[in-house]
């Protein structure tokens, strides 16, 4: 895109959990207003997208890479964690977030932060997701990326449940 400014990608740590809340929370509404209540939106980025949530997600031994504009502005972000899923077998490895903000889409960031989630989980046997079924443009992208629907779930945001489909992407 000729008007997207350049990006780098680099690991994150917990000093970069006010940076990772923030496009988390950002991502989040920019995705989900008009498909989801706003109050569950709301409610959803308060209890999931905070500086100590991510935290937290560090000390239990997640892996994050950032995505940062010229100028050092933070734009998006991959994150692998131990899987809460209930299709995850023994080795494998969950993709939490893959975000970025929509200027961005079609910039390479996407497939910069989904190579630096790729080579993070290296020693896996799969890495796995969960998607909004209807979120059309992102099941696209993981399908691109190797991606293939395993099983479903529903995926809590507000007191509604919504329907997910649970990806898989072969490491070995």
């Amino acid at each position: 895109m000729a008007d997207t400014p350049a990006w780098t990608v680099r690991p994150a740590g917990p000093d970069d959990a006010s940076a990772l809340a923030l496009v988390g929370a950002a991502t989040f509404l920019e995705t989900f207003a008009g498909a989801i209540d706003g109050s569950a939106i709301l409610g959803h980025c308060a209890a999931n997208h905070t500086a100590r949530g991510y935290t937290d997600l560090f000390a239990k031994g997640a892996q994050a890479w950032l995505g940062e504009a010229e100028g050092g502005a933070p734009v998006g972000y991959a994150l692998i964690a131990q899987p809460d899923l209930d299709a995850a077998l023994p080795g494998d490895i969950e993709l939490k977030r893959i975000y970025s903000l929509s200027r961005f889409h079609g910039s390479g960031l996407g497939g910069a932060l989904m190579a630096a989630a790729v080579a993070g989980a290296a020693g896996h046997g799969r890495l796995l997701l969960g998607v909004k079924a209807d979120n059309h443009r992102a099941i696209a992208f993981y399908r691109k990326q190797g991606f293939e629907p395993i099983a479903t779930r529903q995926f809590n945001v507000g007191g509604t449940l919504y329907d997910d489909l649970v990806l898989a992407r072969p490491l070995t």
